[in-house]
């Protein structure tokens, strides 16, 4: 089975990071989102646009999700999809959820969204920094790896140049 990564494209910061292990591996690699977004012209990436509404793109990304699948997300719900098809998902800030993770990632999620919904004030996320596009880059190249370990192929095709 070959590797793929999936990009919850619409508000991803790290499509850059993302596309430069891409490239180093040859892993065939989806954007997805909700309208047009201008991607490098390489034949490994495929922008992939997606009806618009709510959960349009996780839906998408969730269905063709499987155990040698790697998705770069936010959504903690999406990553739940996901590694219950036995794939890993990883946040732009380098935080790895799969099956030994996500409980804890679903709780926490929940925990403040109903604390949201009752009026608590939680703040935001915390600003976007340099150490988590370094974090998000060493955790794909160990999720790629991993992957490489357990018998799945990143180079999609042989017959690259």
């Amino acid at each position: 089975m070959i590797i793929k990564l999936f990009l919850d494209g619409d508000a991803c910061p790290v499509k850059t990071e993302a596309y430069r292990v891409a490239e180093r591996y040859y892993i065939k690699t989806f954007i997805v989102s909700n309208s047009f977004m201008r991607i490098p012209n390489e034949d490994f990436l495929e922008a992939v646009i997606v009806d618009q509404g709510l959960n349009k793109a996780d839906d998408w990304i969730a269905e063709k999700a499987d155990e040698a699948s790697i998705v770069v997300t936010n959504d903690v719900p999406l990553a739940d999809r996901v590694v219950k098809k036995g794939g890993v998902a990883i946040s732009p800030s380098g935080r790895l959820f799969d099956a030994a993770t996500i409980g804890a990632a679903l709780a926490t999620r929940n925990l403040f969204e109903n604390l949201r919904e009752s009026g608590v004030v939680t703040g935001g996320p915390r600003p976007f920094s340099s150490r988590d596009r370094s974090a998000f880059l060493g955790a794909l190249d160990l999720a790629v790896q991993r992957k490489k370990r357990q018998g799945f192929e990143p180079d999609f095709t042989k017959n690259r140049h």
